[in-house]
């Protein structure tokens, strides 16, 4: 299923500014004005997104399993924060990052991500009849 590109060593990354909406405060993860953690990690899984997407094959896409970090160091808002990813092992369908995020003075995230290589089509349909199956919510 993987591309013949899909190798260790790919690296991408994802960058903002944090701005009130990216603080814990806002997010409901805390009650201080600095970037959210949830947030940190989600930046860390664009990066790991960046670095593998134009290796995919068609209508493959990877999507998050599992996510090991350390949130190491407080950002405020107005600073940016930059996350990278490196694709440290293919396994079958399963793409292991080293991930790693920096504001503008210290590292601030580091950790493991996993991702797990599907068909898009496939991996609908299956959401879709998941929904279907659950019914009207109550």
């Amino acid at each position: 299923m993987s591309s013949e590109e899909l190798k260790p060593g790919l690296k991408g990354e994802a960058e903002l500014v944090v701005g009130e909406e990216h603080t814990a405060l806002q997010v409901g993860s805390g009650r201080v004005r600095v970037f959210a953690t949830p947030l940190m990690i989600a930046l860390m899984e664009t990066a790991a997104v960046a670095a593998v997407e134009d290796a995919l094959a068609p209508g493959q896409q990877s999507v998050g399993t599992h996510v090991d970090v350390h949130h190491l160091a407080a950002t405020p808002v107005g600073m940016t924060v930059r996350a990278i990813a490196e694709l440290m092992k293919v396994d079958g369908r399963t793409l292991t990052f080293r991930v790693a995020a920096v504001d503008e003075k210290e590292p601030i995230g580091e950790g493991v991500h996993v991702r797990a290589l599907v068909d898009a089509e496939r991996f609908v349909t299956r959401m879709q009849a998941k929904l279907d199956q659950a019914g009207p919510s109550s």
